[in-house]
């Protein structure tokens, strides 16, 4: 076997829960290369009295991708786009191969793949054929069922089998289809979205004898997919989108025949209490159509003329309040992207409650979908629950996270989902509409299917896997849908005098932020995100958000020590860039929870020695700027160099940046600037020991605009550094001190513009978090400023015209995150200059890429954006970057100067 078995309890912790509410610890987990690895596992499996359970991207709202035997992760290695053929429009794939790799591959050829689920960038084909997935287009290009031409497997018996139209591929199965002939054609495929249970239709003759088509929907539980063809779609030529308002959800979806009716390729639902949690959340959104609900309707066409008659032809025809037709493309983008944002915001109900997935994305007939919605709504306020609702609203599929009291109240759960199971079928609908039924539906199935159609799901799988090996309690005879729960039994975690939690109460809570929707394993870079740089460096669940997050959940359940060596490995890789803060739609702060654990590791115990010496680097600094020739002489000297920086816990093979000749605070003389009012300028270690010059240049900007510039009358720090390592002691010392020497200048009405990203972060985000005794906090965090924020401010002032010029910008990851870089991405682009922004962390990230062990993970976290970008571009191009860490990693690694958009807009 040449894939990887790895056993330790991170690794379980890891793999002990999807996207679901579901936790079950496995055995063990496999990395198969190859078709053999796969045999050579469920071999042992078998041996052992093992189950199976084959997962993906993980990204099962249903519980279908965890179990307590051996979890098999094809993501890792069996991820190739084997064959495309674009003269037959069909694509040779590895059950790991992620959907938007395929599309990327297809879309060269003028070619897709069909179903589209939102989590696309990250979703495997292998994932989407156990689940059935859809997405928006299944409207026009069919279910992943629809798609699927041959597939080869493995069976629950150890048999390789090649599934297509023949029945006698599988002994009885022929025999079988014959014998449920009448109760197929009677309780299964009714309508297009019945996802629940086995699509046994698909054995029928009349649907082509399938054994593929069947075997779509499995969820793992009949078979462990090696291999798929499936069929594809050409791109359309032009498309247009309509938005069309109405009153409310339900009216909206009254009016679905009038909308499929002009043939559309995606008909999208979402109300109004969606819209107002991404606006805020995101801010200002494009311009909708009056009303409380709205249908999104993409049209295709072969001119642009054509979609653009049919978008009009719909208009007329919808009794839509209102309606608009969108043709620009980065227009309707953006329209969608209210959907998309929406969707991953929905995790929070719009009061803020945490809201799970359990009943997901039911579906009824879509002529049955207005009356549905309006009986589910009463049926939500009678059990107290409140959600967002979104869906699939041309196929009858509704998604809805509801605020489900799994933690305190089980017994309320069970309640609302078998009185929901039974609304569903009233309306002749599926308990699942594309997510399967996994953990959390298959005990339901009982009201949607008489007991003859149950023993057929049995008898089904029983021909594939009479051992039961593969994904037991799934479908066939299943767990119980409140067995398993990860939140049942949480309890408060008491405060050890760390971080405050504010919007979750506790680190318990908080941690549980995750539900494991994967974006972090996502390519985020290609969207504008920057988050989990190094899972993009390493491709091991070990080192995404979602995966370092299992970890600390199970530690918070006491299942984990914060002391095991699990918690140190699973956090040693974590950059603290804070970019999950803002990216993960979760709303998961890794950077926060890794100082708190750090915090309750070391608290009082011996650290690690680079603790110390980058934990405390202002310290030194502070000293160092005293005597900046002796120690750039010495850090000049290769041996002494490379001595020291192993002494400090450092890797040997960085440089040591040079001291300036004179520290900003050293040269800086109080009074010398006129003016008023005043404006207090943060002056970071950064800044003053290694670029004063930054610091000069915002002065002068600062002072043109007629302010009078102050600095505070002593050495303050934001304690980034004794907050990044977990010191959250001594980063509360040096935050009081902070806010007395801010406090009168703050409470005068002034503000405290800061110069370095990261800084400027911590004293608006973490101030107040750490110190919530101190009602000062919170007043000098909110007058906390970037460069950018102030000079927005400045009536009448215009950025300088630096048309002609070619920007490249690294916006930094704190930036990113926790102070937006809207502001300054409006400057840049008013000064006329030609900007190209780098997406992603830069790979220093303060004291990670400096820390023993980190460089090479460093380096290869550059390569995702920094790097590329800057061989890329012109060596006459302006390069700006805010962060000393982004502007010494380009220097170290690329010989490459970057400059602070203060000394840019002076120039």
């Amino acid at each position: 076997m040449t894939g990887e078995v790895d056993t330790d309890p991170r690794r379980r912790a890891e793999y002990s829960s999807d996207a679901s509410n579901y936790r079950v610890l496995p055995r063990g987990v496999v990395f198969p290369r190859d078709a053999a690895d796969v045999t050579a596992a469920l071999d042992v499996a078998r041996a052992e009295g093992l189950a199976v359970t084959a997962r993906g991207a993980g990204t099962s709202v249903a519980g279908n991708a965890i179990g307590p035997g051996l979890v098999l992760d094809f993501s890792r290695h069996m991820n190739a786009v084997l064959e495309l053929d674009p003269d037959r429009r069909i694509a040779r794939v590895q059950p790991g191969v992620v959907l938007a790799t395929l599309q990327r591959r297809a879309g060269t050829h003028g070619l897709r793949f069909g179903p589209d689920p939102s989590t696309q960038n990250r979703c495997t084909l292998g994932g989407m054929i156990g689940n059935n997935a859809c997405g928006p287009r299944a409207v026009a290009w069919g279910r992943t069922s629809d798609t699927v031409r041959e597939l080869r497997i493995l069976d629950g018996l150890g048999i390789e089998r090649t599934l297509g139209d023949d029945l006698t591929v599988v002994a009885g199965l022929a025999e079988f289809a014959r014998a449920h002939l009448a109760l197929i054609r009677t309780e299964l495929g009714r309508f297009e979205r019945q996802a629940s249970g086995y699509a046994l239709e698909h054995l029928l003759p009349e649907r082509g004898s399938s054994v593929a088509r069947a075997f779509v929907g499995t969820e793992g539980t009949c078979g462990l997919l090696l291999e798929a063809t499936v069929d594809l779609v050409p791109v359309p030529t032009a498309t247009a989108l309509v938005v069309l308002g109405y009153p409310d959800m339900p009216t909206a979806a009254d009016d679905i025949a009038a909308v499929m009716a002009v043939r559309p390729l995606a008909v999208e639902g979402m109300d109004a209490r969606l819209v107002d949690v991404v606006r805020t959340h995101r801010g200002a959104v494009p311009a909708l159509p009056r009303g409380g609900g709205w249908l999104l309707v993409e049209i295709a066409g072969d001119t642009a003329e054509q979609a653009r008659e049919q978008a009009e032809l719909l208009r007329s025809r919808a009794h839509a309040l209102d309606s608009r037709v969108v043709l620009d493309k980065a227009e309707a983008q953006s329209l969608w992207g209210i959907r998309a944002d929406g969707a991953g915001l929905a995790g929070r109900t719009p009061d803020g409650h945490p809201a799970w997935p359990g009943w997901e994305d039911a579906a009824v007939p879509p002529d049955r979908l207005g009356d549905y919605l309006r009986d589910f709504e009463v049926l939500t306020r009678e059990h107290g629950l409140d959600g967002l609702l979104y869906g699939h609203f041309g196929d009858g599929c509704i998604h809805v996270r509801l605020d489900l009291p799994i933690a305190d109240a089980p017994q309320r759960f069970r309640a609302f989902l078998e009185d929901a199971a039974r609304q569903v079928v009233k309306f002749g609908g599926s308990l699942s509409g594309e997510h399967g039924d996994g953990r959390a539906r298959s005990e339901l199935l009982r009201h949607m299917y008489s007991q003859q159609a149950l023993d057929a799901f049995s008898g089904f799988k029983a021909l594939f896997d009479p051992g039961d090996v593969l994904n037991p309690g799934v479908l066939v005879r299943p767990r119980p849908l409140d067995a398993d729960l990860r939140l049942a039994g949480l309890r408060p975690l008491p405060t050890t005098g760390g971080f405050a939690f504010p919007a979750d109460g506790d680190l318990a809570t908080a941690v549980h932020r995750c539900v494991g929707v994967g974006k972090c394993r996502a390519d985020n870079h290609a969207s504008g995100g920057f988050m989990c740089p190094s899972y993009l460096a390493t491709a091991d669940e070990k080192d995404s958000t979602r995966g370092r997050s299992r970890v600390l959940q199970e530690v918070v359940r006491g299942a984990l020590d914060w002391r095991s060596d699990a918690v140190a490995e699973s956090l040693d890789l974590c950059l603290s860039c804070k970019a999950c803060h803002s990216d993960c739609p979760a709303g998961v702060d890794m950077a926060t929870y890794k100082s708190e654990t750090l915090y309750r590791r070391y608290r009082r115990r011996l650290r690690p020695i680079d603790h110390y010496s980058l934990g405390r680097l202002p310290q030194w600094l502070g000293a160092a700027t005293r005597l900046p020739g002796p120690v750039n002489k010495a850090g000049g000297i290769g041996p002494l160099r490379r001595f020291g920086l192993r002494l400090a816990g450092m890797d040997p093979r960085r440089e040591v940046p040079t001291l300036a000749d004179t520290s900003f605070r050293r040269s800086w003389r109080p009074g010398s600037s006129a003016g008023e009012p005043g404006v207090m300028l943060w002056i970071d270690t950064f800044t003053d020991a290694f670029d004063p010059e930054i610091a000069r240049a915002a002065v002068k900007l600062i002072e043109s605009l007629g302010h009078r510039v102050d600095i505070p009358d002593r050495r303050v720090c934001c304690g980034l550094t004794w907050i990044s390592t977990g010191q959250l002691d001594g980063a509360r010392k040096r935050l009081r001190a902070t806010v007395d020497a801010l406090d009168a200048h703050v409470r005068s009405g002034g503000v405290v513009v800061g110069l370095e990203p990261s800084c400027t972060a911590a004293l608006r985000e973490d101030l107040p978090r750490l110190l919530t005794d101190d009602p000062r906090a919170a007043t000098v965090a909110a007058a906390i400023r970037t460069l950018s924020e102030f000079l927005e401010t400045q009536p009448g002032w215009r950025p300088p015209d630096r048309s002609g010029c070619t920007v490249l910008v690294q916006p930094h990851c704190h930036q990113h995150a926790a102070l937006g870089f809207e502001a300054d991405r409006r400057i840049l682009r008013a000064t006329g200059a030609t900007v190209t922004e780098i997406t992603g962390c830069c790979g220093l990230a303060g004291n990670f890429g400096m820390q023993r062990g980190h460089h090479d993970i460093s380096v290869a976290v550059a390569e995702n954006g920094l790097l590329p970008a800057l061989r890329a571009s012109s060596e006459n191009s302006i390069l700006i970057a805010d962060g000393f860490s982004c502007r010494t990693q380009a220097e170290q690694l690329a010989g490459r100067t970057f400059r602070h958009l203060a000394q840019f807009l002076l120039d």
